[in-house]
Order: C-alpha cells, then sequence, then structure tokens
C-alpha cells in the first residue's frame, strides 16, 4: 500500500487551524482566526476577534454602524493581536501567522513588535481602505514578507461522527 496523496499542504493545514479558529468569534457579521507557526511549523499561537477576556460578549454591542461606542469596534480584539497574545509563551521572532484577512494597522504594528517575518492571509478584500494601506507600507518597511495564500483546495470538511474517524 502507498501513501496518500490527496493530503493537505501546510499552508493548507495552518490557514485551516485559522479558519477553525474564527468560528469561535461570536461576531454576527466578520468572523476572523489567526494562527502562528514557528520555523519548525509547530503551532505556537492562535486567536479570533472577539472581546477581551472578562467582558461579556452580551454586555458590549456588535453593530458595525452607528456612534463610534455603540458599535463592535473599540471593544474588539482582532485574531492576528489574540493570537500573539495567546502565544506558548515563546519569543514570536522568525515565526509566520496565518490569518483569514489581510491585517489592520493596528495588528500590523502587533506582528511587527513581535517579530513575526511573515504573513500569510486568505482575503484582503478591504485592501482600498486607508488603515489596511497604512498596514501594508510598515509591513513593508519593516521587512514583513505578505503573501496570500493560494490553496489548491476550495474548502474542507470536517466531521464530528464518530463513525467517520
Amino acid at each position: 500500500m502507498k501513501k496518500r496523496t490527496d493530503y493537505i499542504t501546510w499552508d493548507e493545514y495552518f490557514m485551516g487551524v485559522a479558519l477553525l479558529s474564527a468560528k469561535r468569534s461570536k461576531d454576527p457579521s466578520t468572523q476572523v482566526g489567526a494562527c502562528i507557526v514557528n520555523d519548525k511549523n509547530k503551532i505556537v499561537g492562535a486567536g479570533y476577534n472577539g472581546l477581551p477576556i472578562g467582558c461579556d460578549d452580551d454586555d458590549f454591542p456588535w453593530e458595525k454602524q452607528g456612534d463610534y461606542l455603540d458599535t463592535k469596534y473599540p471593544y474588539i480584539c482582532h485574531a492576528e493581536l489574540n493570537a500573539i497574545l495567546n502565544n506558548i509563551g515563546m519569543d514570536l521572532r522568525g515565526c509566520k501567522i496565518y490569518t483569514a484577512l489581510f491585517p489592520c494597522n493596528e495588528c500590523a504594528k502587533a506582528i511587527i513588535q513581535s517579530g513575526i517575518t511573515e504573513v500569510i492571509y486568505l482575503s484582503d478584500k478591504y485592501e482600498d481602505k486607508d488603515i489596511f494601506k497604512a498596514s501594508r507600507l510598515m509591513l513593508e518597511k519593516a521587512g514583513v514578507q505578505c503573501r496570500k495564500a493560494e490553496p489548491g483546495i476550495g474548502e474542507l470538511v470536517l466531521s464530528y461522527r464518530e463513525k467517520d474517524v
């Protein structure tokens, strides 16, 4: 018997972990996940967009529009920052971060400061917005490589049925 040939690539695996992490988000409009990987392909951090620990999800707004304090934006911690803060306690210099969306300017600052050297993203749908232009500029000037993920698969279905294990 020969080994399987239809296994997923490392990029597909780690982006899959980021996408699975996003499923933990309570945000009704945008779910983003991130996964940090060291140079030995070991996961050292993961996160998703959500409120800080200790803040009840039911006590804060989830609106995208309205008065600033009545929207989610001043309260939500983005997936990339959560992954950095949730890391296993190691130095992140030289690591890669996989994220569903290209990081905003605030997350770019944290990525740069943490020493992460590569960003792999699935979507850059907000590339025309100023905060993402600022992000791209900072990442470029700091020498952080950015590349769009090019998965060879369109989807990956997971089953929790015991018979499928």
